[in-house]
Parts: structure tokens; sequence; C-alpha cells
């Protein structure tokens, strides 16, 4: 899908512009174009990118791919962003998905590239639509307010994954088991990459907030500074993260040596009240002479029953004995 929208010089807004009417916006300087690209074919793009707005080869081969961590291009008369948004799915095994997103920059002109929905591009959509001061006040004043989104989403996927940890928590002195230990590698998994994202994104602001780009007026740094402390922020607290997922980690670990030592501590104690009753049974199961008694009397009901309360007293006078140790 491929959408325009044009707000001219006139101060009126069009949308969905053909391709001589997208020709004579590129050239008037009193406007603002943006065109965004939405799982679009890449020969389409390619031919879009190339032809009409004359950007470089190796910029558009790197907006077709998806390969990329956030980064700036300076190509002079625009510039090449990387972007880098997160989608935190809880439903799928809290699933950290990061979806890139290519901007290019020019003077009087936004060009959005995206391979699947993004939730930060129709909202800025949306809102310029509703609102003409979202889009009347240039080009990189569009691109602040569409960075500012994007990084808005990353506070929310921060919040999804620190009550998640504290669900895990709460699992883990409950009923511990191998799917928790999926999870808690799998939001560590996911901290891991959402710190990777927040590193270079937080670079990309701070370039935009502080070299000197044509094409970004001095006044919009302060915007573009404004978003860097929120990016330092969130990565101030995907450390937190970490170091929670890391504690819940060895959380589980102690959980499972405990229970597992009350096992052993239970398996030894069983053992130990039936070890009498084994010495007892194999000392006189043993025939090492030719008895010179009658049999009978070994064998009739009292002798069964004498033996039957000494195997019963044994095992529980080495209970009480283990009680009395503490060891229970």
């Amino acid at each position: 899908m491929i959408r325009t929208l044009y707000y001219s010089a006139d101060k009126q807004m069009h949308k969905d512009l053909k391709t001589e009417e997208i020709k004579a916006a590129l050239q008037s300087e009193g406007g603002l174009f943006w065109m965004d690209f939405e799982a679009t074919a890449a020969d389409i793009d390619e031919t879009i990118l190339t032809d009409l707005f004359g950007f470089h080869p190796l910029a558009v081969d790197d907006a077709l791919q998806e390969t990329h961590v956030p980064k700036v291009d300076d190509w002079g008369s625009y510039l090449y962003i990387v972007l880098s948004a997160v989608v935190f799915e809880e439903s799928d095994g809290s699933h950290l998905e990061v979806r890139e997103l290519d901007v290019f920059l020019g003077k009087n002109y936004l060009v959005t590239h995206h391979d699947q929905p993004l939730v930060a591009i129709d909202r800025v959509w949306s809102s310029c639509q509703r609102d003409e001061r979202h889009i009347s006040q240039g080009a990189d004043h569009l691109l602040y307010r569409l960075i500012d989104e994007v990084v808005a989403q990353y506070m929310p996927v921060v919040e999804g994954i620190d009550d998640e940890i504290d669900i895990i928590q709460a699992e883990i002195f409950a009923q511990p088991g191998p799917d928790v230990l999926s999870r808690v590698f799998s939001l560590k998994r996911g901290v891991l990459q959402l710190r990777r994202i927040v590193g270079p994104m937080r670079e990309v602001l701070n370039k935009l907030a502080r070299d000197d780009f044509k094409v970004i007026d001095t006044r919009a740094r302060v915007y573009f500074r404004d978003v860097y402390d929120h990016l330092v922020r969130l990565h101030d607290l995907t450390e937190s993260l970490r170091d929670l997922i890391g504690g819940a980690l060895d959380t589980y670990l102690s959980v499972i040596n405990n229970r597992m030592n009350d096992i052993m501590k239970t398996l030894t104690i069983i053992t130990t009240l039936f070890m009498p009753i084994s010495f007892v049974v194999g000392f006189f199961g043993m025939n090492y002479f030719y008895p010179n008694v009658k049999t009978d009397e070994w064998t009739n009901l009292p002798s069964f029953l004498v033996t039957l309360v000494i195997l019963v007293l044994f095992p529980t006078a080495m209970f009480a004995w283990v009680r009395r140790r503490g060891w229970m």
C-alpha cells in the first residue's frame, strides 16, 4: 500500500496524489509532501524512490533490506534514517518483535518505508489529517513527531516486560517448571534485543540533535534532544530489567535446588527408616546352619506377630530419632 499526503503552500490538504501531482509537490518549496510505503513490492518501491525522488541506489538498497540497526546517513540534500519500532506480544510467549522503519527526509518532503504495519505511522498520519499544525511546521518537525511516537511505543513494551517479570516471579515460588524457565529465557532475549536497539537509537537522536544537517533547522534540534533524553532513560530502564530477569533466574535456580534438597532429604529418610527392616529380614533370612529346633515354632502365628512388631518398632524408633536430631 502506497499512500500520499500533501500540505500545500495555500494551506490545503491533499491525499492520494498522482505522479504528476507528486512531481509538482516536490518542486514546490512552500508545501510538505509525505509518502508512506507499507508492504509493497520491492521493484515498485525501487522505481519510485530512484526515478521520482532521485535517491542514491545504495540508500534505496538499504531501505529495501531489513537488516540494519538504527543509523543516519547524510546524502547532502536529504537524510536516510533507519529507525526500529518494537512490539511486545505477551500472548506469544512474551515475544519481542522488532520492526524496521526507513525514512528519507528532504527539505520539503518525508518518505517512510516499512514492510509491516506500524502504530506510530498510523497515529501520526491520522493526527496530520485531523490537525494541520502537525504537518505545517516543516518536514523536520514531522520527523520529530514520528520518532517521538516510535519511541513512545517503547514504554508500553518496558512496562509489559516488567509486568511479565512480576508474574514469573510469583509462578517461580508457586509452581516452577520448564515452561517458567522458558519464559524467563525468552524475556532475557527480549531485553537484550531491546538494549541493542535503544543504544543505536540513542546515537541517532544524538546526531539529529547536535550535528549540522542541511535539512534540519537549528530550532528543531531541541525537539530531537528531548527524544534523546527519553532514550537515555529507557536505556537505564533496560539495564534494570536485565538485573530483574537475572534475579528471577537466580531465584528459579534456588527454588529448584531447595526442592531437590527436600526430595533428596525425604528419600534419604525413607531409606533410613527401612534400613533396619532390611537388616532384620536379611539376617533372619540367612541360612548359616541347620536348625536344631522345630521350625514350626518359628513359623506359627505368635512368631509372625512378634516379627511384625519388631519390623514396625524399628522404623518408628528411627523416625523418632531423626526428628529428635532435627533432620526433618
